[in-house]
């Protein structure tokens, strides 16, 4: 009998406004091999998130219970509001040799990093700080405020890009995709 091939897993973070999202879908469309991971939060859902689909939403005191369990692979305040990876539903699937992608910011991914060896980490860079300000802008979704301080976060995100093992330029979509499946040993096949 031989033995199951364990799953990997990924870690893809970068600063707010990078095109993360818009990334991922392409990815995860062209590749349904790899598993996307639902992070719990404390924060409410925007309109049109699903509970268990977008995010587990979840109080303050639950998310702490889960923390003092040691049942959170990562977690990391953010905005006022806990962020965490739930441990057993990644490893489920890793267990089933299936890659766990893991969209999770710069505090949370170091603590992977940090206590796991099956890691790839990706951090995905703006083509430039103004196109970064200028997608952040262009969104219309939040106020100027929220805008500033996203930028002064990103800076300290950016300063630590060389911390993961790649880092990919998301100047086009399908060219940043391609290297990022490309790193993974993806594409076609899975």
């Amino acid at each position: 009998m031989s033995e199951q091939k364990k799953g990997r897993i990924i870690i893809l973070s970068g600063p707010s406004g990078v095109g993360k999202g818009t990334v991922l879908k392409e990815l995860l469309a062209r590749n349904p091999g790899i598993h996307l991971s639902i992070s719990a939060t404390t924060r409410s859902p925007r309109t049109g998130e699903i509970d268990g689909v977008n995010y587990y939403f979840i109080t303050r005191e639950a998310f702490e219970e889960h923390i003092a369990r040691g049942e959170m692979l990562e977690y990391a305040s953010y905005n006022g509001n806990y962020y965490g990876t739930p441990a057993l539903k990644v490893q489920e699937k890793l267990d089933d040799g299936i890659d766990v992608l893991l969209e999770i910011e710069v505090q949370g991914a170091l603590k992977v990093m940090e206590a796991r060896k099956d890691v790839v980490s990706i951090f995905l860079l703006p083509p430039s700080r103004e196109e970064l300000e200028h997608r952040l802008t262009g969104r219309g979704t939040e106020d100027a405020e929220t805008i500033r301080k996203r930028l002064e976060a990103s800076i300290y995100e950016l300063s630590l890009a060389d911390r993961y093992q790649y880092r990919v330029v998301n100047d086009e979509i399908p060219r940043a995709v391609a290297e990022i499946e490309q790193i993974l040993g993806c594409g076609a096949a899975v």
